[in-house]
């Protein structure tokens, strides 16, 4: 059932991006979240959506690979749709009853902000399919490193992310392990209202919790006894090195981020191409 959670997952092919620097990668998946926040005319979307399947195509990710990431978020996504669809009561009247009034600004404002939940649900999967937690981990704790200066412990955070994204899909794999061995006990976790389900859990919480603990606890020993420490000088496997598909995907992203703002603010209108905002 964990299984179709694709979060904290690595989809090794070979392809431009899985061969790009970490450190590029996640400067220009903070960009493409910041250009999804801007997005405001439904060229910018188009726009957004043309970048979103060509990162997908090169990066050769399968497309059930990426939707599994949104199966998390389903429920998030409808959630607030109702809630804008609701709420939104500006524009004309589309349909209304007792206290409840459907607008068109309302539902166009809801179809952009459950665009805009899947956009930067798909686009940060594939930061995560495409890129090992080493990787991450490596870029994150190189981006850091100003941060020393201020006597910011950045090693040592870049270690807690490292095992964290590392241990995400070994505590699924106990998790539905667990819920397995409840079931054949004959536990029931589908049946009953809110209430009954969320107490169905308990059985299921308390081992993972044990689990979990012990296996921290292992690790440590492990580290401690191959005298691990955070020393500055530590040196790497393997160098991170910028090339020609970084400043190439660098171009791409960054001309799309201003083909964005430029249809947010409506720079088009001083050359007279007011019908490209639509």
């Amino acid at each position: 059932m964990l299984n179709n959670i694709s979060f904290g997952q690595y989809y090794p092919v070979q392809s431009v991006v899985h061969r790009m620097d970490a450190r590029v990668k996640i400067l220009l998946s903070i960009l493409f979240i910041v250009a999804v926040f801007f997005v405001q005319t439904y060229l910018g979307y188009v726009v957004i959506f043309l970048l979103l399947v060509t990162m997908i195509a090169v990066s050769h990710v399968k497309l059930k690979s990426i939707l599994k990431s949104i199966k998390g978020v389903i429920f998030l996504i409808v959630f607030t749709a109702v809630l804008n669809l609701i709420f939104t009561q500006s524009g004309n009247t589309l349909w209304a009853w007792w206290i409840f009034r459907l607008t068109d600004e309302g539902v166009r404002f809801t179809a952009m902000m459950a665009l805009r939940l899947l956009f930067l649900v798909m686009g940060t999967s594939i930061l995560t399919l495409t890129t090992t937690p080493i990787e991450l981990t490596d870029g994150l704790e190189s981006l850091m490193t100003p941060l020393k200066w201020i006597k910011f412990p950045v090693h040592d955070v870049a270690v807690i992310m490292s095992i964290a994204l590392r241990f995400i899909p070994t505590l699924m794999e106990e998790t539905d392990k667990i819920m397995m061995a409840q079931k054949a006990r004959g536990a029931d976790f589908e049946s009953g209202n809110i209430f009954k389900r969320i107490k169905a859990l308990v059985p299921i919480i308390i081992p993972l919790f044990v689990s979990a603990f012990r296996r921290a606890e292992e690790l440590s020993f492990a580290m401690d006894a191959r005298c691990y420490n955070s020393s500055s000088k530590r040196t790497r496997y393997r160098k991170m090195s910028l090339g020609f598909r970084d400043f190439a995907a660098s171009f791409v992203v960054i001309v799309c981020f201003l083909a964005v703002l430029t249809l947010t603010y409506g720079w088009l209108d001083r050359f007279g191409l007011v019908w490209l905002g639509w």
